[in-house]
């Protein structure tokens, strides 16, 4: 599969050097580490799948420089709409997920939530070694849950439908499933408890 990565952070390079291990062809925009560096229109348009990671900061600018080479595509969204604020960490106001305010800003997208609830370090530590981690996915289009499901399993993980990008919230900045480690076997009881707790 021809993967584009938008946003060179931590995330991404890790993202991309794992994929390509595993036989797919990646291309980064804006990254000196990465073997093939391309603008996010050139990441965009290369791409079968894009995964959006840049900082929330730069998201709107990212998206629009992408000329529409999104349509259709499914986009892995692993950005957290938080901005800094006098160094520290605080959401962004509104009532829409980050996901859904993605959709917004590029609505022929086809926008699936996913690898956004741990860090890089965790995921590094955990990648392929059992109990295997749960990776939540959130969308509305059934090609990119397909996406996200096969390029989580060559990553080593454990892809769990989380329902519609709706839920997408649970996952991101203040959500109950936000930066926590949790084992496949335990993923169906946790989900319902934050579902639970976010009502």
């Amino acid at each position: 599969m021809r993967i584009g990565i938008i946003g060179a952070g931590e995330l991404g390079g890790s993202l991309a050097e794992w994929w390509t291990q595993a036989g797919h062809d990646v291309v980064v925009s804006s990254s000196p580490a990465a073997t093939t560096t391309v603008t996010a229109t050139d990441a965009a348009t290369f791409g079968d799948v894009v995964l959006f990671a840049p900082d929330w900061a730069t998201a709107h600018t990212l998206i629009d420089a992408t000329a529409g080479a999104l349509s259709g595509k499914p986009v892995l969204d692993a950005t957290d709409p938080v901005i800094w604020d006098g160094g520290y960490q605080r959401a962004v106001p509104g009532d829409l997920s980050g996901i859904e305010t993605l959709a917004t800003w590029a609505p022929d997208a086809h926008w699936v939530k996913a690898l956004n609830t741990c860090t890089p370090s965790v995921l590094r530590r955990r990648r392929g070694r059992d109990p295997l981690l749960a990776e939540f996915i959130c969308t509305d289009h059934r090609d990119a849950r397909s996406a996200a499901t096969r390029l989580i399993q060559d990553l080593g993980f454990a892809p769990f439908f989380a329902g519609g990008a709706s839920n997408a919230c649970l996952t991101e900045a203040g959500g109950p499933l936000r930066m926590r480690e949790i084992d496949v076997a335990d993923a169906t009881a946790v989900f319902a408890e934050a579902v639970g707790s976010a009502r």
